[in-house]
């Protein structure tokens, strides 16, 4: 069976937003909040989140960096052709 994960993300159109954004999830909002204010992604009427996924599924920065991390945490700005992205796994099987 293939791994997968379940993840949520936040997807802005600047670094710099993106960079705003991790900090103050850093200081502790809550990342459903911050999606669903900030993101550009349809997702964020679900706090951003993306379900579960397999590879193959998302474009390959955005997979990389999701398949790399450890369950609950958050990513630093990843960028993809969409824009940025930071990225929370909710979990992985």
């Amino acid at each position: 069976m293939p791994t997968k994960v379940q993840a949520s993300h936040i997807l802005v159109p600047t670094e710099a937003k993106a960079m705003e954004l991790l900090f103050d999830l850093q200081r502790g909002k809550d990342f459903g909040e911050v999606a669903r204010q900030n993101s550009m992604c349809p997702s964020k009427k679900n706090g951003g989140d993306l379900g579960w996924f397999s590879h193959g599924q998302m474009v390959k920065e955005f997979e990389d960096c999701a398949f790399s991390l450890e369950k609950g945490k958050i990513s630093k700005p990843v960028k993809t052709r969409f824009g940025w992205h930071i990225i929370k796994v909710v979990d992985s099987k």
